[in-house]
Formats: structure tokens, C-alpha cells, sequence
């Protein structure tokens, strides 16, 4: 701090609280060795995405994290939106990519 600057204070942040944390979507999913991340709303929406963006990718490997208990504070109060770890899918693995498109295919059947 400058003492120009005494006496004055910055705005605190708004506090962070639970649904802000992070856009909405119950699925998170991590590439290009965690420098690309989104958030997607079911497993479907997921498998579509990886299938339909692993060409351009510069790794074959995605980390998928489903949502999880949200984070407590010290205090109690809702602290934001945790994920953890499901699976990880390699496209280098032989058939792994007929084995999402498979699974995919469960979910169109349904209504």
C-alpha cells in the first residue's frame, strides 16, 4: 500500500457461497492435462462431448468427475460445489472409444 493510499480500503469480494461456485451441471470433465475443463448436465451429455471433441484434443485422456457432497465451512454453511473423481477415459485404450459409443447408445434407447 502506497500512503497515498491510506485511509481507504478496498471492497471486499462478495462472499462465495454454494451455486456460485461453479456453472451449472452435475458432471465435470478434465483434458489436455487439466488445462481444459467443462461442465456438462448428465453422463450422456458427457460421453457425446468426449467422443465429439477428442479428435482436436492434444491428449486422449479425459478425467470425468461426477458431483459430489457440496463442501461444509468450518461453521457449517454451505462452502461451494465439490467433484470427485469417476473415471478416466483413454482413447488410446483399444475399444474404448466403441465402448462409449455403446454406452451412448443405452442412453438414446431410453425415453
Amino acid at each position: 500500500m502506497r500512503p497515498s493510499d491510506e485511509g481507504r480500503r478496498r471492497p471486499k469480494a462478495p462472499p462465495i457461497r454454494a451455486g456460485n461456485t461453479a456453472p451449472a451441471g452435475q458432471w465435470q470433465v478434465r483434458f489436455d492435462g487439466g488445462h481444459q475443463q467443462r461442465y456438462l448436465a448428465d453422463r450422456a451429455a458427457v460421453l457425446r462431448y468426449v467422443l465429439a471433441i477428442a479428435p482436436h484434443a492434444a491428449s486422449t485422456r479425459f478425467e470425468v468427475f461426477a458431483e459430489a457432497e457440496p463442501v461444509r465451512l468450518a461453521d457449517g454453511s454451505p462452502g461451494g460445489r465439490r467433484f470427485a473423481l469417476a473415471e478416466v477415459i483413454d482413447l488410446a485404450r483399444p475399444g474404448e472409444a466403441d465402448r462409449l459409443r455403446r454406452e451412448l447408445g443405452t442412453f438414446d434407447d431410453q425415453p
